[in-house]
This record gives C-alpha cells, sequence and structure tokens, in this order.
C-alpha cells in the first residue's frame, strides 16, 4: 500500500517579474537596430576587407587580417589571413556566390544589407541604426543608474565572484542544469558578468565607431588619440562586434535550452514563469 504525506505539498508555478518596461523596450530596440548594424557593418568592411593597428590603413601597408580572393588557374579562391597564418576559405570568406556566378567578396551577399556591393548605401544603413543605437543606449544607462538596475539586478556580489562560486556556475552550465524556484527569480553571476561584458563592449562600439567619423573628429580630436588611431579604432571596432555575435549565438542558444516561450514571455510581458518546490515533512 502507498502512503501519501500529507504535508507534501506539490510544486507551484508562479509568475514573477523579472524585466521592467524600459530594459525591455530597450532590448527589442538594441535587437533590430545590432541586426541592421552587423549586417551593413560588413558591406562597408567588404570594401577594404584588412584590419590595421595604429597610424597605418595604406595599401602598402602589412594588415594583420585580411579576407582577399587571389587566382588560382583559371579561378579565384578566398583566403583569410590572420597574422602568420592563412587559410581557404572559398565559398564563405574571399570568394563567393552570388547571382550563381564565384565573387571576390569579403563577406558572402547574404550576410551583407545591401546584399549587392553598394558601400553608400551600406554606409546609409549602418549610420542611421548606429545613431538610433547610441541613443537607446543612452536611454538604457540612464534609467539603469536612475533605477538601481545596474547596482540590483547587474551587479554581482563579492562572494559570487570567488573562484569556487564561478567555477560551480560553470559547471552547472555546461550540465545544462539551470536555476530552478527562488534561484530562478534572479541573475546568476555568469549572467550578471556576461551583461555586464556587453554593455561595455556596446560602449566601445559606440565610441569607436565615432572615432571613426571625421566630422566627430573635428569636434573631438581627442579621442582619435585614445583608440591610438583611427585604424586602431576601426580594428577594436570590429573586434567588438565580433565577440558581440558570439555572445548572441550563446545567449540564444541558452534561450532554447532553458525554455524559449518562457524566456520570451519574459522580455515581452515582463513575467517570468518558476516552479517552487513544497515543504516536506
Amino acid at each position: 500500500m502507498v502512503t501519501i504525506d500529507a504535508d507534501a505539498r506539490p510544486a507551484t508555478r508562479i509568475l514573477v517579474k523579472r524585466h521592467a518596461l524600459s530594459v525591455r523596450i530597450t532590448h527589442w530596440i538594441n535587437v533590430l537596430c545590432l541586426s541592421f548594424l552587423i549586417l551593413s557593418g560588413l558591406q562597408i568592411f567588404n570594401a577594404h576587407p584588412a584590419l590595421y593597428w595604429g597610424q597605418y590603413g595604406a595599401d602598402a601597408d602589412t594588415p594583420f587580417i585580411a579576407i582577399e580572393a587571389v587566382r588560382d588557374g583559371d579561378g579565384l579562391r578566398g583566403v583569410t589571413t590572420i597574422g602568420p597564418v592563412s587559410l581557404t576559405t572559398t565559398g564563405v570568406l574571399g570568394v563567393s556566390s552570388y547571382n550563381g556566378q564565384e565573387r571576390a567578396r569579403a563577406f558572402p551577399s547574404w550576410l551583407t544589407i545591401p546584399s549587392y556591393r553598394d558601400l553608400g548605401m551600406g554606409r546609409y544603413w549602418h549610420f542611421f541604426f548606429a545613431w538610433l543605437f547610441a541613443i537607446n543606449g543612452a536611454v538604457y544607462l540612464v534609467y539603469g543608474f536612475i533605477s538601481g538596475h545596474f547596482r540590483r539586478d547587474l551587479a554581482p556580489k563579492l562572494e559570487e565572484l570567488k573562484p569556487a562560486h564561478i567555477g560551480h556556475e560553470i559547471i552547472t552550465h555546461a550540465r545544462l542544469d539551470f536555476p530552478k524556484g527562488e534561484a530562478a527569480r534572479r541573475y546568476n553571476a555568469l549572467q550578471k558578468l556576461a551583461y555586464l561584458g556587453v554593455v561595455v563592449l556596446l560602449a566601445l562600439m559606440v565610441l569607436t565607431g565615432l572615432t571613426m567619423s571625421p566630422g566627430v573628429n573635428a569636434i573631438v580630436p581627442w579621442l582619435v588619440d585614445v583608440f591610438g588611431g583611427r585604424q586602431s579604432a576601426r580594428t577594436i571596432h570590429f573586434i567588438c562586434a565580433t565577440l558581440i555575435v558570439a555572445f548572441i549565438i550563446v545567449h540564444l542558444v541558452m534561450v532554447l535550452l532553458s525554455g524559449v516561450w518562457n524566456n520570451l514571455r519574459s522580455m515581452v510581458t515582463g513575467r517570468y514563469a518558476i516552479r517552487l518546490e513544497g515543504p516536506r515533512t
């Protein structure tokens, strides 16, 4: 015969407030802006697919990262060079198919806005969404400081920064053991550090983007010196964008694995569902 503990209670599913309205609005504006910024940025990069450091950038200078097409017999071969290492990347980087023909192109047409080669239109889209992105970011920063969002939700506690705690969270994430119950109400240490890191990267993207503008250089000429030259700023801009893309990929994977609907609802309505286990005696 099976006996049931009268004091046992089943798990209770409740909705808790996870994201404020300001956070949700600025988040979705960021999604829109970053989508256009990344794809139009690759269109701009295609005009000169090489990165330098310092006061360099002329055709005779040697870049430390370059994506190019080289003649290989009767055809073209895509080559990506990073320092002393050269990789054949035909079909994706350097040489890709466009309208059924192989073309010399750093990034393929399906990764750029517009898909056809047009530097002017790429710059138009990039600058429009760059200013929208900068304004949106400023609104988020003001809200974050005034409301206490950064201090309350994103600033990690001292005990959360201990190596043992960080190591434990890395292991639980690797096992796909996501927080449950009360622990799911707040961000864990890895999330806090990742989101704060993204804020820093986005701020760097804005500043380096402004550094590459001749108009801004005329108003604040010292900004170029802060980043060691316009070519250094361009390189930092590209590296930050790459790290942002890496974050987005990991972020989307975590959303898929931890519950698409629950995470999506929290960023649309602000409500996040958690399960509270009842006490058992």
